[in-house]
């Protein structure tokens, strides 16, 4: 954390008792501001720039609230601890009841009490202008941290997630296998106060019944043979952060129901021991299945259902999102070449063009595979389209009416004009007095073109 993060801005008249905690900050390693002016103007606290401020002096002005109100409604409000003296703690009760003030002590102030909001606040701050960043990345690139595109639907979604991430509320994630649930789920984590706490995921169709229970609880030495030593759960493991709970509903029915106790009462219980263990984990859930269609089924629980399903985000399947597309396939290929070493840096035309075509039934994850292989085999700046064989994207390109080609907006001419010559071709069975009369063009213009493609290693890729 930079020092002008912790910043703060003490606002007392009593220039003593100001100047005191002004030293007790800076013992706790922050860069403490003082001002002994009375209540100071907006102008000055945004020149000051400060992470939080502490403030002994707003409750007794004639203005009270208003430079807390003119804070609130800045970008990025910064937090104030209110200090109260006698007969002002009703006063300091409202300001935090009102949201115009973070937090409240009465005077004389605990220091370690003081410590732990003051902490609190300077990450709430940290969050918010993270986020500030990221809003400006999504505005300029299409970009939300390591989710990618511009699409209306792909906006709402990181609208919601900057809305929800600082809270500690459940969420849960639905879409088609490979669309970025757990993407999502990342993200909210690293948006919210616990991004520098650990964030642990597990995926419940893949852990055995019988290992699930141990796998989230934990279990104590001898709790069942094989446990040869004490083993924290993934709750343990998590404290303090974010727990993903991937595929909830292929969870067993028996663990669901403890799933839910542990949720309500906050607290676990490792197999074979009969000691509670506090925790504070927020619990994100994700599955690719309709939530509803899995209680009618039988393997989700209502209840359940009910605590983690505060907010909802739905992912999109990417055929859904095709104008999205090309941005994230160059996004990929920029990621993918810096992680393989690849001299690789944009797609041809013809590969976008081969690219929207496909159908994506394994969504984003069967794109980053596609694009991956095409980073590795390339080797020069561009990625054509044969860069994508064996894959059968082609194959799947032909399942499209033979006599219609449709074409995304922005294909250059010279593409067009290549790819209805090579279709008609194939419409004529490779009969090119026949395809040159359906095209209207002349015999020898048709031979010129097929050698230029040819030439360029265009025709094979067909």
């Amino acid at each position: 954390m930079s020092l002008s993060s912790r910043r703060i801005l003490v606002v007392d008249q009593n220039q003593s008792t100001g100047q005191a905690l002004q030293a007790l900050l800076a013992s706790w390693g922050y860069e403490a501001l003082f001002e002994d002016d009375g209540p100071p103007s907006l102008e000055s606290i945004l020149k000051a720039d400060p992470t939080v401020i502490i403030d002994s002096n707003s409750l007794a002005a004639d203005e009270r609230f208003t430079v807390l109100r003119d804070l609130k409604a800045q970008p990025q409000g910064v937090p104030v601890i209110l200090l109260a003296g006698s007969g002002l703690l009703e006063m300091a009760k409202r300001a935090v009841k009102e949201e115009f003030a973070y937090h409240y002590f009465e005077q004389p102030v605990d220091a370690d009490k003081l410590r732990v909001a003051l902490d609190r606040a300077v990450e709430l701050t940290e969050t918010r202008r993270e986020n500030e960043v990221l809003r400006r990345e999504l505005e300029n690139r299409g970009a939300f941290g390591e989710l990618v595109g511009s699409s209306p639907v792909m906006r709402e979604i990181y609208s919601l997630v900057e809305q929800i991430a600082p809270s500690s509320a459940s969420v849960l994630i639905t879409g088609e296998s490979g669309t970025g649930k757990e993407l999502v789920a990342r993200t909210i984590h690293q948006l919210s106060p616990r991004h520098d706490r650990p964030f642990f995921g597990i995926n419940c169709s893949a852990i055995p019944e019988s290992l699930m229970e141990s796998e989230l609880f934990g279990h104590e030495k001898g709790a069942f043979t094989g446990a040869a030593s004490r083993r924290p759960g993934c709750f343990e493991l998590a404290e303090g952060g974010t727990l993903l709970l991937d595929e909830i509903s292929e969870m067993p029915a028996m663990l669901q129901s403890k799933l839910l106790r542990v949720i309500e009462e906050r607290s676990v219980r490792r197999l074979g021991s009969r000691k509670e263990i506090d925790v504070d984990v927020r619990i994100l859930a994700a599955t690719n299945q309709d939530p509803q269609e899995a209680i009618a089924k039988g393997t989700l629980r209502e209840d359940l259902l009910y605590r983690l399903n505060v907010f909802r985000i739905h992912l999109p399947a990417l055929k859904e999102r095709k104008e999205d597309l090309p941005l994230l396939a160059q996004y990929l290929v920029t990621k993918l070449a810096e992680k393989h070493s690849r001299p690789a840096r944009f797609l041809s035309p013809a590969a976008i063009s081969a690219l929207q075509f496909h159908a994506w039934p394994g969504n984003v994850r069967e794109l980053r595979n596609v694009i991956e292989r095409a980073v590795v085999i390339c080797s020069g700046e561009e990625i054509e389209r044969h860069h994508f064989a064996p894959y059968p994207i082609d194959q799947r390109e032909r399942l499209r009416n033979e006599d219609t080609i449709t074409f995304p907006v922005g294909t250059p001419i010279e593409e067009v004009e290549r790819q209805m010559i090579v279709r008609t071709l194939k419409k004529t069975k490779n009969n090119k007095t026949r395809a040159a009369e359906l095209l209207g063009i002349s015999l020898k213009t048709l031979h010129n073109k097929l050698n230029l493609y040819r030439e360029r290693g265009q025709l094979d890729a067909e």
